[in-house]
């Protein structure tokens, strides 16, 4: 590689020199060097190239194990980036460098007819649409596929969108189950990311911690292999974000994806940033039985709840009933009136009070 960029500097200098022989010629003639004065119209030419092509070789020289440090971060850099990235990118660049084109004339005639504003004006166009095509790039590539139209194709394919699972929700286990019935279309994404911090909990030393972090990569094996749903491998990582959910957040804006998580926060964080989000806990709220204020249920009453007098029962899915003035009949099974409902992306609450009270009263 070292050897590869030493003779693209020689061959540019080669060209650069021969392009501005004349002016390269007036310098070494001022100087005084080289019994310039006493060659050939030919040799001057040829010692004026010479001369500019040895400056960019020896330049190469000096600067050779930076430049393969930062051609190989490059390379890297490329590998992780996905084809919505990497088409955004050029797109970027090629913006750049038409943008530097067309005030090429006019940057060389202020320039007095050098090229070196020009060419400084090129490597700052390219270098700026490149970063704005990086950091928007996501959004216009969700902006085109939206509205993309999601016909079949030839190949009788529709259109199908990234489902990006985060950790919690890996975790959990539900989603192998929604996976199971049919529901979840698309693509289901596990960025590598996210594998990683899985593994990182699986090898805890912590026994809670590690039991689930096996239960992810067990479930994740399962829906893998066993279910019928189209599973992706996101290989990148966006090394200059520390916080995975912002990984996530980022990654969704990249792919054009939603994330698919039961994490509030990250929820929240989505809703924040315009990206879509399917909550399992919203799933699991939205197909649990309607109960509404003034129906009577029959529960059990099984221990205190956190204000003074109340008992708390459960519903078979699970849902928490507090029974004001319930804690007189913990262990028993009851008629209770619903008073309340309370319903959030963390769950659903029920609040009652005893049929027996309400007739009392």
């Amino acid at each position: 590689m070292k050897k590869g960029i030493q003779a693209v500097a020689l061959l540019v200098g080669f060209f650069v020199g021969y392009q501005n022989r004349f002016d390269v010629g007036r310098l070494l003639a001022r100087m005084g060097g080289m019994g310039f004065d006493r060659l050939s119209d030919g040799g001057r030419d040829l010692l004026s190239t010479g001369v500019v092509a040895l400056v960019f070789l020896l330049a190469a020289v000096l600067s050779g194990e930076w430049l393969m440090r930062t051609l190989q971060r490059a390379e890297a850099a490329l590998k992780h980036m996905q084809a919505p990235e990497l088409l955004m990118l050029g797109a970027g660049v090629t913006a750049g460098l038409v943008f530097s084109a067309l005030l090429y004339p006019l940057m060389t005639a202020l320039a007095g007819g050098s090229p070196v504003l020009a060419l400084a004006l090129t490597v700052f166009a390219v270098g700026y649409g490149g970063r704005l095509a990086r950091s928007k790039g996501g959004e216009l590539w969700k902006a085109l596929k939206e509205g993309r139209r999601t016909e079949p194709d030839e190949a009788g394919d529709a259109w199908e969108e990234r489902k990006i699972l985060d950790t919690s929700v890996i975790i959990d286990g539900r989603i192998a189950d929604i996976c199971k019935t049919g529901f979840i279309e698309g693509t289901l994404v596990i960025p590598g990311f996210i594998l990683e911090e899985l593994q990182h909990i699986a090898d805890s030393s912590d026994l809670l911690k590690r039991n689930r972090g096996r239960r992810g990569l067990d479930i994740l094996n399962k829906i893998q292999k066993e279910l019928d749903v189209k599973v992706e491998i996101y290989e990148g990582d966006f090394e200059e974000i520390a916080e995975v959910d912002s990984k996530l957040v980022r990654l969704a804006k990249v792919l054009g994806g939603k994330v698919l998580t039961n994490d509030f926060n990250l929820n929240k964080v989505c809703e924040l940033q315009g990206v879509s989000v399917l909550n399992i806990n919203d799933l699991a709220n939205a197909v649990k039985p309607v109960v509404l204020p003034g129906e009577e249920i029959v529960v059990q009453v099984i221990k205190d709840g956190k204000e003074h007098g109340q008992g708390v029962a459960y519903l078979d899915d699970g849902t928490m009933i507090v029974v004001e003035g319930g804690r007189d009949y913990i262990g028993t099974t009851m008629e209770v009136m619903v008073t309340s409902v309370l319903q959030t992306s963390a769950g659903r609450m029920i609040f009652a009070k005893p049929k027996l009270l309400e007739k009392a009263q």
